[in-house]
């Protein structure tokens, strides 16, 4: 991916990414705390699942002032390597959405109104973040693209800081690392709101 790639390509290469690296780790005991998280590793899971199903709906019930009623879980009872199947099919369903979602349609979330690429940025760093929450608790070699890593931060965190690989900018944009002079960050949120045309063709450019 070198030149201008949709949305949905770049989302279904973080899922691809992060899927390949966490069944490495299936095996493991998932009931441990992930890296920086309140959840155990299966319950990081749940919450990836939930949150990637969750965007879709918003895509296609375009509410203006609420999240959509569906709820999304993985079954409590299934073995790691079928909540990773499930993710994976909450990771298709978005990609799904965004690709057949019109430019003009807009949905609700609590950090911006978005679109359908806005809210496969959020799939991107929902998915890269929390992988690297859970290939650090893992013990798994791993870290987030920086060709992904570029594309959302260029969509959805227009005050990072610049002079750093954008890896750990968005690590740090996501309260995960501290960088050189500037402290871990205790809050954080990013921001959704529609850029324009221009601004979107350019936040999908990989290096």
């Amino acid at each position: 991916m070198t030149a201008a790639t949709p949305w949905a390509d770049l989302l279904t290469a973080a899922a691809d990414d992060c899927l390949a690296v966490l069944r490495k780790g299936a095996d493991q005991d998932w009931s441990r705390p992930a890296q920086g998280l309140d959840w155990t590793c299966r319950q990081t899971l749940d919450h990836l699942a939930l949150g990637l199903v969750g965007y879709a709906g918003l895509l296609i019930a375009q509410p203006d002032d609420r999240y959509v009623t569906l709820f999304a879980s993985l079954d409590p009872e299934a073995p790691i390597p079928g909540c990773l199947d499930g993710l994976g099919i909450a990771a298709s369903l978005l990609t799904s959405t965004v690709r057949g979602t019109a430019p003009h349609v807009r949905a609700w979330h609590p950090w911006g109104h978005s679109d359908a690429p806005g809210f496969a940025a959020m799939g991107i760093t929902e998915l890269i973040v929390h992988t690297y929450d859970l290939t650090r608790a893992l013990g798994l070699p791993w870290a987030p693209p920086g060709d992904l890593s570029s594309a959302v931060l260029a969509r959805l965190f227009p005050d990072a800081p610049s002079g750093h690989g954008s890896t750990d900018t968005l690590l740090w944009c996501t309260g995960r690392i501290e960088l050189p002079g500037r402290a871990r960050r205790g809050e954080w949120q990013w921001d959704g709101t529609v850029l324009n045309p221009v601004d979107h063709a350019a936040a999908a450019v990989l290096p």
